[in-house]
């Protein structure tokens, strides 16, 4: 099942064409050799922090985790992709291995990324995660100033990251999904790259207005990869496959620059892995 757009204004060479088209007609596709740890390639750094909430978050703590590639240019800007649910990300996708494959062969620039979990209530056991809907979900501007003033110059230090939005991408699975679009909408001269996975785009939080919203309203200066599957989730809040398509739809009517992929899979990382390389080389394009 081929869903990408005909009319789609960019497309990647054929063999990169062709890791989309395998990852989108099975049900279980597998990573390409970019998701794999070559011998030789230099390998960026991965480091490990914790954060304590202050002003949006107030007590709530949270892991994250910071890349460094290996050709990190401390003179020069660095691209910048931040992951919420990042342990999944890093553990599931490759993703850091991706990185270092793509920088290594002149594919991307040295980009850092920011691996970040969702908060930890006061007093809850670590890991529990009980504040990720409240984060996620909510359809407002609070976990863009979490990023924005608190975790992000904490994450990234006195590393340069470059100010330009279309270097800068944000990136999410499920409610991690409306998470990284709802990032972009609201600031998109913070993040102009969308990534986004079997994204929940229902009504957990009020989610489903998005499709209004955007047909209603002028187009933001934003590229979107969606990633949507037949066997996604359909609960009593929402159809996921029906609702990543109306996302889809109110984006290309709108004329964004838009990639859409669905596939047979489920509310798995499977289609994700698969095509995270192929994914990147087209959000970061030039």
């Amino acid at each position: 099942m081929n869903l990408v757009f005909d009319h789609d204004p960019f497309l990647l060479s054929d063999e990169d064409e062709a890791v989309f088209k395998a990852a989108r007609e099975s049900s279980s596709p597998s990573m390409s050799a970019l998701c794999t740890a070559v011998a030789g390639i230099p390998t960026g750094a991965v480091i490990a922090g914790h954060h304590v909430g202050a002003a949006v978050y107030a007590k709530v703590e949270r892991d994250y985790q910071v890349y460094l590639p290996a050709q990190l240019d401390t003179t020069a800007d660095a691209n910048l992709i931040v992951f919420q649910d990042g342990d999944n990300y890093l553990r599931r996708t490759n993703a850091h291995v991706v990185l270092d494959n793509l920088i290594a062969g002149g594919v991307l620039p040295p980009t850092i990324a920011v691996f970040i979990e969702p908060g930890d209530l006061p007093g809850s056991p670590k890991g529990a995660r009980g504040n990720r809907s409240l984060e996620y979900d909510s359809v407002n501007d609070a976990y863009l100033r979490f990023l924005l003033d608190e975790l992000l110059p904490e994450a990234i230090g006195d590393y340069r990251v470059t100010a330009d939005p279309m270097r800068r991408a944000i990136c999410g699975m499920s409610s991690g999904g409306i998470c990284a679009f709802n990032a972009a909408w609201e600031r998109p001269d913070e993040f102009g790259l969308v990534l986004s996975h079997v994204a929940s785009f229902i009504n957990i939080r009020g989610g489903h207005i998005y499709p209004s919203r955007i047909r209603q309203n002028g187009a933001r200066p934003f590229r979107a990869l969606l990633q949507g599957g037949a066997g996604d989730l359909d609960n009593t809040l929402g159809h996921w496959p029906t609702a990543n398509f109306d996302m889809a739809a109110a984006l290309r009517f709108k004329g964004y620059d838009l990639r859409f992929e669905f596939g047979l899979c489920g509310h798995t990382f499977e289609h994700a892995a698969a095509i995270m390389p192929q994914a990147l080389k087209w959000l970061f394009r030039a």
